[in-house]
């Protein structure tokens, strides 16, 4: 396969992925605020999310990993294509949930807390979830 059918396929991919887990495929500036809030390396611009978008480029294999680890496919599928009918249907290989904004934000709080703070969120979520699935 030559290099622009490539991109295209990953392209088409890519926007599939986004289809499934609730996104746009149609905004490169959407694209690029949810990578940005989940990668840890340098941000990309709307314009490197647009090529990924219209397949001009494809991202190097850390942002391509962390973009299905957030859209829940497996980065080899997302990469390269194959029968993988979990991918297809936008469900991760290994089951992985995906995280919103919001919850992406809430993650990065918690991390910011001291041990103890650490220790007393986790806690009172686990109350609450116990509490939840009592009332069920």
């Amino acid at each position: 396969m030559n290099s622009t059918n490539e991109r295209e396929s990953f392209s088409e991919r890519l926007q599939q992925a986004l289809k499934n887990a609730h996104y746009s495929p149609d905004s490169p500036t959407r694209l690029a605020r949810e990578f940005n809030i989940r990668f840890e390396g340098r941000p990309i611009t709307v314009h490197a999310a647009r090529k990924w978008l219209v397949g001009e480029a494809i991202p190097t294999q850390e942002k391509l990993r962390m973009i299905a680890q957030w859209l829940g496919v497996p980065a080899d599928w997302l990469r390269f294509g194959g029968a993988d009918a979990a991918a297809a249907n936008g469900e991760g290989a290994d089951g992985a949930t995906r995280f919103e904004s919001a919850d992406v934000k809430l993650i990065a709080d918690l991390q910011r807390l001291d041990e103890h703070h650490k220790q007393l969120a986790r806690e009172f979520i686990r109350m609450l979830v116990r509490i939840h699935h009592q009332q069920k």
